[in-house]
């Protein structure tokens, strides 16, 4: 190991030790969180609360829309041939991640695809990586962000728990999902997410929140639940004034996380009675 790589293993630890102290997590019937945090605005349960209830196990049906075929007006983002309609989030280059038989995996950072979507269908698949020893947001963490602001959870929630707000289909520090439908390790799972944008008027003021509908595995864990702004770690959302369209995220959270067969197809909402 040379000098360059231990000084970077040293810098490591020290700010997770700084983090630890700055933040520190408490544990209640095995599940780590935090209870120094805002509380939700229903004033029941902190952000990442370890108290909070633990969202119902319901086991999934046989491969529920695994390798879906796109429809004919859908934009395929992903087919597994390569990743050239992405790019690294931190600075706009080619993305990090490899492409291997035909699966994207996670590495080093986020990316952000180069295109822009309003109301929509989003379909997409990942699969966890088997990881020993691990617990809480450090079994397969990633994410789904819309807008590449609002953020739908990826974690290994098999037989493991983790604070209710970032468990896999929740609403990240939010709603957690309304059933935890979780394949193991090392199988493939399915989102296919419905979301509606949020509005504001001239002056930068919230008319409507978004909405998100997902089905996770064939079972509906968020019901078009309005988001509460932009996610994020220890907060509960804050809104900020947006366009009609955004781009789609996937996270790196220090965890390979594989993806395939991911496409959009946009959706007109009609309000008509």
């Amino acid at each position: 190991m040379n000098k360059k790589i231990i000084l970077t293993t040293v810098a490591v630890a020290a700010l997770t030790c700084l983090r630890a102290f700055a933040f520190p997590e408490v544990t209640i019937d095995g599940v780590e969180g935090f209870q120094d945090t805002p509380l939700e605005p229903d004033g029941k349960w902190h952000v990442h609360d370890p108290a909070r209830p633990q969202p119902e196990v319901v086991t999934p049906g046989d491969k529920f829309s695994q390798q879906a075929t796109p429809p004919s007006d859908a934009v395929v983002l992903f087919d597994g041939k390569d990743l050239s309609q992405w790019r690294d989030k931190n600075d706009g280059g080619p993305v990090p991640w490899k492409v291997e038989d035909g699966v994207a995996i996670s590495a080093k950072h986020d990316i952000v695809c180069t295109n822009q979507f309003g109301d929509m269908q989003l379909h997409l698949e990942f699969r966890e990586p088997v990881l020993v020893g691990r617990t809480g947001q450090d079994r397969g963490n990633s994410g789904v962000f819309l807008m590449g602001r609002y953020e739908i959870q990826v974690l290994d929630c098999y037989h493991a728990k983790t604070y209710a707000d970032g468990s896999t289909g929740g609403i990240y520090g939010q709603h957690p999902p309304l059933a935890n439908a979780a394949r193991p390790p090392g199988e493939w799972q399915t989102y296919d997410i419905v979301f509606n944008v949020p509005h504001f008027d001239a002056d930068g003021k919230l008319l409507s929140p978004a909405y998100v509908t997902v089905i996770w595995n064939g079972v509906i864990v968020q019901n078009h639940q309005a988001i509460r702004g932009e996610t994020n770690w220890r907060v509960p959302g804050t809104y900020h004034p947006v366009g009609p369209t955004g781009p789609i995220a996937l996270q790196y959270h220090n965890n390979s996380v594989s993806f395939r067969n991911i496409w959009v197809r946009p959706v007109a909402v009609n309000n008509e009675p």
